[in-house]
């Protein structure tokens, strides 16, 4: 009975080892999912009697205003109290529990992935991170001496160093892609990675959205050219998952990795690989296993002791990721941006380093301010209106990150606007 019930909880069929829980997953959800039917996304992106409701699920500090949810967000209340309940089973007897009863879950919360990113349960693998999903990819591809990679200077840093590792090891080359950001010309940024291809490409390595300053590239366009070219291409969406509403197969990868603890609002140390089926057998997982040939995705999982709490909790994420709805939070994300940063742009000395065209940015954006570096203009967002950013200087940027959430409301970035306005006129 212990473990029927147990297995309930796994599968999202029950929750009456937590009855407390149960009320407040399940009619809450319901409420959320059920409230805006019929509504279009733009017009219940303005309701902020609704998305008060949605906040509500958050336990945020009520002395700092977070504005930096695209290092990690805050998971809601429901999801903390998962990871809690699972870690409390898993001490009782945690060789039992952990490998005996709690690691049955995980075929279901690969199939509830997989059914979310639009795609088969066999291309899906499960880990900790973006960048160890996508080190997996790095690492594993066969490339020899010679070969080439095309991506950009502006990919994430754990990504550039493990690519510069190989080049270092293997002697593979990489060709840099020259952006310019914010960039609001589609053909502009597929010539920016075409001109770098040659014969010797062998990789094309795309971010979705640059964690920068939020500009979205056309990935769709940009693989069609890899792949006329004869070149594979990896995805880093680790800020494009559950931030914007697509499915896996729609953006034409061949490889994508991805962080759960960002967008999805998953539990901290969660992220997600995803393999084109006939592509599995021919990368090495990054913790080699006993048949790294395989074609199983599962051999990408062989992590040793890993924390299954956080792991089955995902799938509560998940949960309410679909109570809101993709198209609904996508319009909610982009008009918080737009909220603050349509107005921050008309400022003196304010320089907005994000598009506000809708098919460029969403959530993320990045302001600078004339005269001062980005530590200070963090230090004085903290010291001064407890708000909470992150400093951004990399290439060209200057000034700092700002990445509200659903719960993020209005007041808030009133805030914000008033600091910005402080500091343009400093």
């Amino acid at each position: 009975m212990i473990r029927r019930n147990f297995l309930g909880v796994l599968t999202g069929s029950s929750l009456s080892l937590h009855p407390g829980l149960k009320l407040l997953s399940d009619e809450y959800l319901s409420e959320i999912a059920r409230l805006p039917a019929g509504v279009h996304p733009a017009v219940l992106a303005t309701d902020e009697d609704y998305w008060a409701q949605v906040g509500q699920a958050y336990t945020t500090s009520p002395q700092i205003i977070n504005l930096n949810n695209g290092g990690v967000s805050p998971s809601p209340q429901i999801v903390q109290d998962a990871v809690e309940r699972y870690n409390r089973y898993a001490n009782e007897a945690p060789t039992y529990y952990m490998w005996r009863i709690m690691d049955q879950g995980r075929e279901p919360l690969r199939e509830n992935l997989a059914t979310y990113a639009g795609c088969s349960a066999e291309e899906i693998a499960i880990n900790r991170n973006a960048t160890e999903a996508l080190d997996t990819i790095i690492m594993g591809l066969p490339l020899e001496k010679g070969d080439e990679v095309v991506m950009t200077r502006y990919d994430y840093p754990n990504m550039l160093h493990a690519w510069r590792q190989r080049e270092l090891r293997d002697g593979i080359k990489i060709r840099y892609a020259a952006l310019e950001l914010p960039v609001e010309n589609e053909e502009q940024i597929v010539q920016s990675f075409t001109a770098q291809m040659t014969s010797r490409t062998r990789v094309v390595h795309i971010t979705h959205i640059i964690n920068w300053n939020g500009q979205i590239l056309p990935v769709r366009k940009i693989a069609e050219e890899a792949h006329k070219r004869g070149a594979e291409v990896v995805i880093d969406a680790a800020h494009s998952f559950a931030h914007l509403d697509y499915k896996i197969p729609d953006l034409g990868g061949d490889y994508l990795g991805t962080s759960l603890h960002k967008w999805l609002s998953a539990p901290i140390g969660s992220g997600m690989l995803w393999i084109k089926r006939e592509k599995i057998s021919k990368i090495f997982p990054l913790i080699p296993n006993d048949s790294p040939r395989s074609e199983n995705i599962r051999k990408f999982e062989n992590l040793g002791t890993r924390s299954f709490p956080i792991e089955q909790a995902i799938g509560v994420a998940l949960k309410f990721q679909e109570a809101i709805g993709n198209q609904r939070k996508e319009a909610r994300l982009r008009y918080l941006k737009n909220y603050w940063a349509e107005e921050a742009a008309k400022l003196p000395k304010i320089k907005l380093n994000t598009s506000l065209d809708h098919r460029y940015s969403c959530a993320l954006a990045h302001v600078g301010v004339e005269g001062k570096e980005a530590s200070e203009i963090e230090s004085f967002l903290f010291s001064k209106y407890k708000i909470h950013t992150s400093p951004i200087k990399w290439e060209a940027l200057n000034g700092v990150r700002i990445t509200p959430h659903v719960y993020t409301t209005l007041k808030d970035l009133d805030r914000l606007k008033e600091a910005l306005y402080q500091l343009g006129r400093g």
